[in-house]
């Protein structure tokens, strides 16, 4: 270890000593401990740092904001400094100084959630109710999900979501205030699309894009749900369905080796959210086609039973038992559909 790192690890303790007897409210040890560091090392940013953030604890507020302003003079790209300036500043009541300090923490990282907190709190403090809410936003998506159990800042995450939640309520009355005329014009039209987007808008739905496992197809229609109107077929396969179960029901009889688990991954794969399903019955597969090859003699679901699906020939009869958990999952294609399945 060259010279100068030994004398910044040692710097590094005595603030790390000081830091703790100042959380056990040992003032005076930390305030020596700072000294003896500040001689050792004068004009560091990170003494200066620690010796204003012990002057802002023990409410000497001037002397806080002058040490702190030092260190970020000296060390300016340092993000934590600028927030610590804007801890200052704001315990001065000095708002407009805080605010200034705030930008400059949030250029240097824009993902710095205790800067994105203490704006929305400052944005709020001035009345615009509407900018903080949107502030508080990016601080709820900025928390890392280890801070989000940090006890200090569950009231600061209560308060933040409370003013989400708020303003987006305010926006929906405003919107509807606007939107009911119109909306009642067109009340003959469909407004599925419409109302899907205000509901996305207003944090009641969310967007589900296909994230396939295997093959993504591009450029499909990201749709949740298909309109039935778009499956002519659908009311013949629909008139079938005794006829089919009971198909399905003799096959199962007729050959039962033939029902294997439908997930069927070797050993040394990593399952995550199939580990319990994995060979296991309980979710269970009877294949018609099985890798595009027809699985003989298995001649079930008969054509003139389904006359306008030809093209759709299910490929596996899939039964899943009542007391079997599927965790949320995705297609390995977005191009892939089920065509029937039946439960046991």
């Amino acid at each position: 270890m060259s010279a100068v790192a030994a004398d910044d690890a040692r710097i590094g303790s005595m603030i790390d000593a000081a830091d703790k007897a100042a959380a056990a409210g040992q003032h005076a040890e930390a305030a020596r401990l700072l000294a003896a560091a500040e001689a050792a090392a004068p004009g560091s940013p990170q003494v200066l740092n620690a010796l204003g953030m012990l002057a802002l604890k023990t409410g000497e507020f001037a002397a806080a904001r002058r040490r702190l302003e030092q260190a970020v003079h000296l060390d300016p790209r340092a993000p934590l400094l600028w927030f610590h300036v804007a801890l200052a500043r704001r315990a001065q009541g000095d708002a407009e100084a805080e605010a200034a300090a705030l930008e400059k923490a949030l250029e240097l990282d824009p993902y710095f959630y205790l800067a994105l907190l203490q704006k929305a709190t400052l944005l709020e403090r001035r009345g615009q109710h509407r900018q903080a809410a949107q502030v508080y936003r990016a601080f709820l998506q900025c928390v890392p999900p280890s801070a989000q159990q940090n006890p200090a800042l569950q009231q600061g995450l209560e308060h933040a979501r409370a003013a989400v939640a708020a303003n987006t309520a305010a926006l929906e009355r405003f919107l509807q205030s606007r939107l009911a005329a119109a909306q009642a014009a067109h009340r003959e039209a469909s407004q599925e699309r419409f109302n899907h987007c205000l509901d996305v808008l207003l944090d009641k739905r969310r967007i589900y894009a296909p994230q396939p496992s295997l093959m993504h197809f591009p450029r499909l229609p990201i749709l949740e749900f298909y309109e039935r109107t778009e499956f002519p077929w659908l009311g013949a396969f629909e008139a079938a369905t005794e006829q089919i179960r009971s198909e399905q029901l003799q096959c199962l009889a007729g050959d039962a080796d033939g029902v294997v688990p439908y997930v069927d991954y070797p050993s040394g794969s990593p399952l995550n959210q199939w580990r319990e399903l994995n060979r296991s019955r309980r979710w269970s597969a009877y294949y018609l086609i099985k890798g595009g090859v027809r699985q003989e003699p298995r001649r079930c679901l008969r054509r003139r039973l389904l006359p306008r699906c030809r093209e759709r020939r299910p490929r596996l009869f899939s039964r899943f038992w009542s007391r079997a958990r599927v965790s949320r999952r995705t297609r390995v294609s977005p191009t892939l559909a089920w065509s029937c399945t039946s439960r046991s």
